[in-house]
């Protein structure tokens, strides 16, 4: 790929006014209180569903805002006629219909062009019957479809004893949280209030009420599908004999549950589509709009609105930990007096958001455990998760070291005793959970989108050996880093890689784990890191950018397409190949010089593309702060090392 081991020249000075200026911008975006918060933007279903939910509660229209999630709506829609899941990207049945419909229910009419548009464009492709199980779900409510076409989520699940297969607590904690309240409205079965009498029966090539249930998903396999879809036509049966008193008892069980992580504004699970069926099911239970729960989960959904001049969208939640803490870290490797004042201010902004008094759901499998975790949101006592967690303690470890100050010991020592305790036993850790390893449940019927489960994944399992690494631990030394090492090994990819279960995708894998490794001594001539090395340098582009597309998280991946490069990418790349011993490779210099080449008048970096991931195949995220974060930490960290003689990264990421 490249020839020469000369290192080439990046001008210093322009390297130090990059930084300054990216530094300084940063700067700029904090909060008074000295946190960071950037704008966490997911696909159009989100502002959609937002729309048909006022609808389908009957609330008053409010017309600015409707207008604007309008423009949002239509900016969105793909050349295709339909709406991708990324920026540029496919075309998306769900997506498009539910897109469809809240630009119907806004008022656009059906033979405006756009429209007519998005409507041949589902139809060509077989019309809303392929729609996802969600989609289903909200069509049933509004009557468009039958409730035949659904799977039988019967809410005296609620009830099951731990040992049962289709346990709650064997679900992940975004599946658990939806799935709650969407079982009570499945039992009660009830009707939008849709006072402007919107469908879209135009959607079909048939009777939509004459549709049964969803087909096999490409995940799923047919033994267990058939399986599951036998259970589904047995329980469809007996339903409706279910006695009274159990099917009361179950719903009072399923209440008990959100009421007990209802969570005030900020919502059960602190995200979106739980808060949106809890609202719903409080209607259908009678429960008026000034129900106090009711009403603090609705102005929960309203404090996610991102309202500008001219478009608005909603938010699948709020991202501020996450964004403190890798702000911290960039402003940390950017050094400097303004610069480390500001990562202290947001460093003690994090201190009281560990989460220390409550045992959440993750207690069911670690009941001895003492909570020590950070949510992902202002506030999500239940659900803390293991990439903030260890990210965090390692930006308080870095402030505690340049500043000598022990204000962060306490925090730092819980933090790592929870991930410490959250290892599951194949040498992994996971996002929330421990063992959530029930793999057989992705092909029930209502796990079309196949991100039912939490089980342990690279990235995350890189981030938490980097942790404990950088606390001081080695794969020789550590049995726990040594598990986890050996978890990484397994992983790799035939090619070099490592999957990125939360960002997108491979390079962000490849990027977590480098540095875990590194963390932990192994040697940067183990064959697994030269393979990963030599892997990350055959992908980047001609301009010296890294880049890479939602299309790699394909169930047939077959090895890396051509992407755009973008400037988290490109950043994640260097940072790991400076964690594998590469400082001096020409391909990081000439990353540097894209990343210096790319940068704004304002200092930061523009970036339109999706470059993290809710749920692979199903649900992207762009988060605005990642270009403005990690190419400064990846520009900071090279100056850094090229005013050293070890060149060698000394800490976890």
């Amino acid at each position: 790929m490249h020839s020469g081991t000369k290192i080439a020249k990046i001008d210093t000075g322009a390297l130090e006014a990059s930084i300054a200026s990216a530094a300084g911008a940063l700067r700029s975006c904090q909060q008074p209180d000295g946190h960071w918060v950037f704008e966490l933007e997911a696909d159009c279903t989100i502002p959609a569903e937002y729309v048909l939910l006022r609808h389908y509660l009957g609330e008053p229209v409010d017309a600015e805002l409707e207008k604007k999630i309008g423009r949002y709506l239509r900016r969105t829609q793909g050349t295709h006629g339909g709406w991708p899941l990324v920026q540029d990207g496919d075309f998306e049945m769900s997506a498009s219909v539910k897109s469809y419909f809240a630009l119907k229910m806004i008022g656009d009419a059906v033979d405006a062009p756009h429209m007519a548009r998005a409507r041949e464009a589902i139809r060509s492709r077989g019309g809303a019957i392929h729609s996802n199980v969600f989609t289903r779900f909200m069509l049933a409510m509004f009557g468009v479809m039958s409730w035949r076409s659904v799977p039988v989520l019967p809410v005296e699940i609620m009830l099951l004893p731990m040992w049962a297969p289709l346990h709650l607590n064997k679900m992940s904690y975004w599946a658990r949280t939806t799935i709650v309240p969407l079982m009570v409205l499945a039992a009660l079965k009830p009707r939008a209030k849709n006072p402007l009498g919107v469908g879209v029966d135009e959607l079909f090539l048939q009777d939509p009420h004459s549709i049964g249930m969803t087909a096999k998903a490409p995940h799923q396999s047919w033994s267990w599908f058939l399986l599951f879809r036998g259970l589904d036509s047995v329980l469809r049966v007996i339903e409706p004999f279910c006695p009274k008193t159990l099917r009361t008892k179950a719903i009072d069980a399923a209440i008990a549950f959100i009421e007990e992580r209802l969570n005030g504004e900020d919502g059960m699970g602190a995200i979106y589509p739980p808060m949106a069926n809890i609202v719903m099911m409080y209607d259908a239970l009678g429960k008026p709009a000034d129900y106090p729960p009711r009403a603090a989960t609705r102005r929960g959904l309203d404090k996610l609105l991102v309202i500008g001049e001219e478009e608005a969208y909603c938010q699948p939640c709020v991202s501020p930990v996450w964004d403190t803490t890798l702000a911290c870290h960039a402003m940390i490797e950017a050094g400097g007096a303004e610069a480390m004042s500001s990562a202290k201010q947001g460093s003690d902004w994090l201190i009281p958001k560990q989460v220390l008094d409550v045992k959440g759901d993750w207690a069911v499998k670690r009941p001895e455990l003492r909570p020590g975790g950070w949510a992902f949101q202002y506030n999500n006592p239940h659900y803390p998760d293991l990439d903030d967690t260890a990210v965090v303690v390692m930006s308080m470890d870095r402030m505690r070291r340049e500043t000598g100050s022990s204000d962060y010991d306490a925090a730092i020592a819980r933090g790592r005793e929870w991930i410490e305790g959250m290892q599951s036993r194949n040498g992994g850790w996971a996002a929330f959970d421990v063992d959530n390893l029930e793999f057989y449940l992705n092909n029930i019927p209502f796990s079309d989108h196949g991100a039912l489960l939490d089980p342990p994944t690279e990235d995350v399992t890189g981030r938490c050996i980097s942790m404990l690494a950088q606390l001081g631990e080695t794969a020789q030394g550590n049995p726990q880093v040594a598990a986890g090492v050996e978890y990484l090994r397994r992983t790799q990819l035939a090619e070099g890689s490592w999957y990125g279960r939360w960002g997108m995708n491979y390079i962000y894998g490849t990027w977590s784990v480098l540095c875990a490794l590194n963390a932990a001594g192994v040697s940067h001539q183990d064959p697994m890191i030269r393979k990963a090395t030599d892997w990350l340098l055959s992908i980047q582009n001609e301009d010296g950018g890294w880049g890479e597309d939602a299309v790699t998280y394909r169930l047939d991946y077959r090895g890396q397409p051509r992407a755009p490069s973008t400037a988290s990418q490109t950043a994640w790349a260097l940072l790991g190949l400076m964690a594998a011993g590469e400082a001096e490779h020409p391909a990081v210099a000439r990353g540097v010089e894209y990343l210096i080449a790319t940068q704004a008048e304002k200092g930061l970096w523009d970036e339109q593309r999706y470059t993290a991931t809710g749920f692979p195949r199903v649900f992207y995220l762009r988060y605005h702060g990642y270009s403005k974060f990690f190419p400064l930490w990846a520009l900071a960290r090279y100056r850094n090392l090229r005013n050293t003689n070890s060149r060698v990264v000394g800490v976890g990421m």
